[in-house]
């Protein structure tokens, strides 16, 4: 498996390359597609983004959990996690790259 990480000045370049917006440009459209999508899920909106999947928020009851080391309960308190579900055309993808 690959060790490379896909980071926003990755995105920001391929942007520069192949759109042809300049360097700053591209790296402020990223940074300005992120700020909506974070703000959208804050707000507790999904973000589906088509062939590709749903970003959304979830919202866990508290509930008493296990340390698995000394098996004493724990609680866990409520919170909202973040949840991402690919579209079927990704999962196929990522399949077939796995064949390669």
């Amino acid at each position: 498996m690959s060790e490379k990480t896909l980071t926003r000045m990755d995105l920001s370049e391929a942007i520069f390359r192949e759109v042809g917006l300049s360097r700053n440009d591209s790296a402020q459209l990223v940074e300005s597609v992120l700020t909506h999508m974070s703000d959208a899920l804050v707000r507790g909106e999904q973000v589906k983004i088509s062939s590709f999947g749903t970003f959304s928020i979830r919202d866990k009851a508290a509930r008493v959990g296990r340390n698995p080391k000394t098996g004493e309960e724990v609680p866990i308190q409520p919170r909202r996690v973040l949840t991402f579900r690919p579209s079927h055309l990704l999962k196929e993808r990522v399949a077939e790259g796995a064949k390669r």
